[in-house]
């Protein structure tokens, strides 16, 4: 992978040496599908110094993330010269450091304990640092966001943010409801994140967030991670320019402390567009209307993200909390 040297200083230049984090990305979860993740160095080529990789999203069940958390670990042991997993905010600052690529995993849905809460230590030992309640659809824990109405967060729900407080999971809000989010935002002992929703304000998607549980989540010390996807940026527009408007909204309603990136790029787009096609349940045509077409930023297009954000008029102090520090910050307030 060829480093432009010169675009990685402007980006350092531009972050204030501060730790750059792309909070959610997804590859194919398949566990015997190495194809994509030679990729994942274009991140670390462009700038990036630490990545949150999903391993399992929706009704998975355990196996799924199980097998995912298998094979990306390993990959990351075998490319150990390159690539390090992250468990800790030393151990990111130390891959940084050592100029390698870290990594840590997510989980999209609650679905993955199953009955089982206790399983969230285990998940944690193996290196996934934040957890959705559910997605988009209504599950044991809580209600989705495409749920109509949201029955709000359960009593097991509530059994599963405890263990993730008592091991140092971040809980995530994003694709749960508005009424579940709000009182997963009030039961956790912990902040905790909207690791890849745009504002609703500026586009009317169920998948987005209104103005008012960005607040409940920044009063908590919580982030809120911007999205890259067209089609929750609005009409499909994944422009750089576009972007860049959802933050400067979000910093306008919580301040620059509390938002940050998780762009939710999937590197499978093939694959991405036969599973829109295929679960019309979870991605409803009149919410996702683009298929094959949807449009996306790229990872490794966050060095262009600093330049729209520096010609805007922030500093290197306020990109270098957008692009990691308020994460960073989060991290070392949960993780244990």
């Amino acid at each position: 992978m060829i480093v432009d040297k010169t675009r990685r200083a402007a980006l350092e230049r531009r972050v204030s040496g501060e730790l750059v984090w792309d909070n959610h990305t997804c590859m194919p979860l398949h566990h015997a599908d190495e194809r994509f993740l030679p990729q994942l160095e274009s991140c670390h080529a462009a700038g990036i110094d630490l990545i949150t990789l999903n391993v399992a999203f929706g009704a998975t069940g355990i196996e799924r993330p199980i097998r995912m958390l298998a094979l990306f670990r390993d990959w990351i042991a075998r490319h150990a010269d390159r690539l390090c997993l992250v468990t800790s905010v030393e151990g990111a600052r130390a891959a940084k450091k050592a100029g390698k690529l870290g990594i840590c995993f997510d989980i999209e849905g609650m679905d993955a304990v199953a009955d089982q809460p206790n399983l969230v230590r285990l998940y944690y030992d193996l290196g996934v640092r934040w957890m959705l309640i559910t997605y988009n659809r209504a599950n044991a824990a809580g209600g989705g966001c495409l749920d109509e109405p949201d029955t709000g967060l359960t009593a097991f729900g509530r059994r599963v943010i405890a263990e993730m407080n008592a091991v140092g999971m971040v809980l995530c809000c994003s694709h749960a409801g508005y009424r579940t989010a709000r009182e997963a935002i009030d039961t956790s002992a912990d902040p905790v994140i909207f690791s890849h929703s745009n504002p609703r304000a500026l586009w009317n998607h169920p998948r987005n967030i209104p103005d008012e549980l960005m607040r409940a989540c920044a009063e908590r010390g919580g982030v809120i991670g911007l999205n890259g996807l067209g089609v929750l940026l609005g009409l499909n527009d994944a422009s750089i320019d576009h972007f860049v408007e959802h933050v400067e909204h979000a910093m306008s309603v919580v301040g620059e402390n509390h938002v940050c990136i998780g762009l939710d790029y999937e590197y499978d787009q093939a694959g991405l567009a036969e599973m829109v096609a295929s679960n019309p349940h979870l991605f409803p045509p009149e919410h996702f209307p683009h298929g094959s077409t949807l449009k996306m930023i790229p990872p490794w297009a966050v060095p262009d993200i600093a330049e729209a954000l520096e010609k805007r008029g922030c500093s290197a102090q306020t990109i270098g909390k957008l692009l990691g520090g308020n994460l960073l910050r989060v991290a070392e307030q949960v993780w244990h």
